[in-house]
């Protein structure tokens, strides 16, 4: 389906783009009237000077030069207000989808947020960028010849009827040339902005992977072991032929957007040339005045300017309204922002977190549906304070899944979570998460110090007031010793003030895996939850994390942990199996 050139849902999600629009409608107006008014007026005294030669003076003309002085200078600087105009708005409106983009994805499930992260990194990151030029050029542009074209047609046919009869012959070539190459580029834009997507996606996956595929040589295509000789490429020629692809279709877009505005340019030139040479013809045969061909002559390129600016800046806008098609789709499939006086209606219906908290989760045939079934599927478990308890199951099973029905991040399709007898729905979001510690399988470190991001759950450093610090400080020793990030901090400058992320220090993916469990460790809540946490640790280092969790749950604390390493599966008290679809609860030690 045609794209239209205008999106109204470009004003629905964009507020200040309908400010935008009005004043760029307003600029225009003014840009039409300056372009009659300077060719009416250089017409008359062009003509008045050579057709009699008694008013060859210039105070004769005083007034026609002053309007014309007046025009030209508007005209000017009309077009600097509204290119000033352009690129604020297209900053603003950039930024105002980039943030809705932002918040939609936030209230996307889980589920759905894991598989099109890739393409929301993609939309805000780079792809919605693209609308400054639609919004500084290619609009500017439309809007300019809704408005130029008929009323410089209009003044053409006034003062030359056989001019304006030309225009409105050759005028309607440029619209129907720039359908036909539309046709043709039709989907270029989006199937650039799929390859970016699909090309990022696999750098991440990449990324993600690397300590994998440095363990088995793979992470570059040279020398594969000879047992994986005969794989028809490795990771590296894969990203590549990626790249390679995304190079080529870019570049045909862009000899295509080269020779269409060349075919466009021809047929503005060629359409004004016919016009000259119609006005010259009859000026040497006496069959016209010199004034009305003036007139016409000057105002015949700007008939077909708005068309050529359009066609030009067609293909600069198609990229960022691809790129908008796909932030639409986001917004449009992403539940409604939440209703502060719905929500504070349901707050007082809520149940808050007893006073004597025990910690006690219960899984109730707890099934989410997936793709093709449900993963979890009718999963039972009681996980209780003072044991560890391992989810463990195949992958896809849907092992985190519960634990972000238990976080409550997701609403379950069957079943229930509760913890103390009352569901996690019926509690207070801040009320439960305050008891609560999570490791994701991808910890997250928020730009600054590394001691701010140890106090996310509430831990202290050393040099935090805090009640108590002889023993915070032994917590946290403990802590670090038990991930290992003391040997990181050691090689840090600033210790717990050293900033990590943009300007600061990068940490490895290792590093933030200490870090983050580091996090929970040195936290007092009374339940963690923990998914694969020592997936990037050594042996020893795992060995002493395990040992670390299981002292938190002799301690009173609820320890859940999503594991399938034999290590991992030796140390719980308690193996909870995980099934898919149609798979049930087994317990298989206790």
């Amino acid at each position: 389906m045609a794209r239209p050139p205008v999106d109204p849902r470009l004003w629905r999600y964009a507020r200040s783009a309908r400010r935008y629009l009005a004043l760029s409608v307003a600029l225009s107006l003014a840009i039409t009237g300056s372009i009659v008014v300077a060719a009416v007026m250089l017409g008359r005294v062009l003509a008045g000077v050579v057709t009699d030669p008694g008013a060859r003076t210039l105070g004769g003309w005083t007034t026609e030069l002053l309007v014309l002085t007046v025009a030209i200078a508007c005209r000017v600087l009309v077009t600097l207000a509204q290119s000033r105009l352009a690129h604020r708005a297209g900053a603003s409106v950039v930024a105002e989808l980039e943030t809705a983009v932002l918040g939609a994805g936030a209230r996307l499930a889980p589920r759905e947020l894991e598989t099109r992260r890739t393409e929301l990194a993609v939309i805000v990151g780079t792809g919605l960028s693209g609308l400054r030029g639609y919004l500084t050029g290619y609009l500017p542009a439309l809007l300019l010849t809704v408005l130029v074209p008929p009323i410089v047609l209009a003044v053409i046919a006034i003062h030359d009827p056989i001019s304006g009869l030309i225009v409105v012959v050759t005028l309607p070539l440029i619209p129907i040339f720039m359908i036909l190459i539309g046709l043709l580029t039709q989907g270029r834009a989006e199937a650039t902005l799929v390859a970016t997507t699909r090309l990022s996606d696999q750098l991440l996956d990449l990324f993600a992977g690397m300590p994998t595929l440095r363990a088995l040589g793979r992470e570059s295509g040279a020398n594969p072991p000879a047992a994986e000789a005969v794989a028809p490429s490795t990771m590296a020629d894969r990203v590549r032929d990626l790249g390679d692809a995304l190079r080529q279709r870019t570049m045909r877009a862009l000899r295509i957007a080269f020779l269409s505005s060349m075919v466009l340019e021809m047929l503005a030139t060629l359409s004004v040339a016919l016009i000259a040479v119609s006005i010259g013809l009859r000026l040497v045969f006496g069959e016209m005045s010199l004034y009305a061909g003036l007139v016409a002559l000057v105002l015949a390129p700007e008939v077909y300017l708005p068309l050529r600016m359009v066609g030009e800046r067609f293909h600069a806008a198609q990229d960022g309204m691809a790129a908008a098609d796909r932030a639409f789709a986001v917004l449009e499939s992403s539940p409604a922002p939440a209703d502060p006086d719905r929500d504070g209606i349901l707050a007082l219906e809520r149940e808050s977190v007893p006073a004597h908290f025990a910690g006690v989760l219960e899984l109730r045939a707890l099934s989410v549906r997936a793709r093709d079934g449900f993963a979890p599927a009718d999963l039972s478990a009681r996980v209780l304070p003072g044991e560890l308890t391992v989810l463990a199951g195949p992958n896809g099973s849907g092992k985190s899944t519960a634990v972000q029905a238990i976080l409550g991040l997701l609403e379950p399709d069957g079943g229930s979570v509760t913890v103390d007898g009352i569901d996690v729905w019926a509690l207070p979001t801040d009320e439960w998460w305050a008891r609560v510690a999570w490791l994701p399988q991808r910890p997250v470190l928020v730009p600054g110090t590394l001691r701010e991001n140890l106090e996310l759950f509430g831990a202290h450093t050393s040099a935090s007031p805090a009640p108590g610090p002889a023993r915070i400080v032994d917590e946290l020793e403990a802590a670090c010793l038990a991930t290992g990030f003391d040997a990181v901090l050691d090689e840090l400058p600033d210790r717990w003030d050293t900033i990590v992320g943009p300007g600061g220090v990068g940490l490895s993916l290792g590093q933030c895996q200490r870090l983050a469990l580091t996090r929970v460790l040195a936290t007092d809540r009374p339940i963690l939850l923990l998914d694969e946490p020592t997936a990037h640790l050594d042996a020893d280092s795992e060995a002493t994390v395990l040992v670390a969790l299981a002292q938190r749950a002799r301690a009173g604390a609820t320890v859940l942990v999503i594991g399938h390493r034999p290590t991992v599966l030796a140390a719980a008290d308690h193996i909870v199996e995980v099934h898919a679809t149609t798979g049930e609860l087994t317990e298989i030690r206790g």
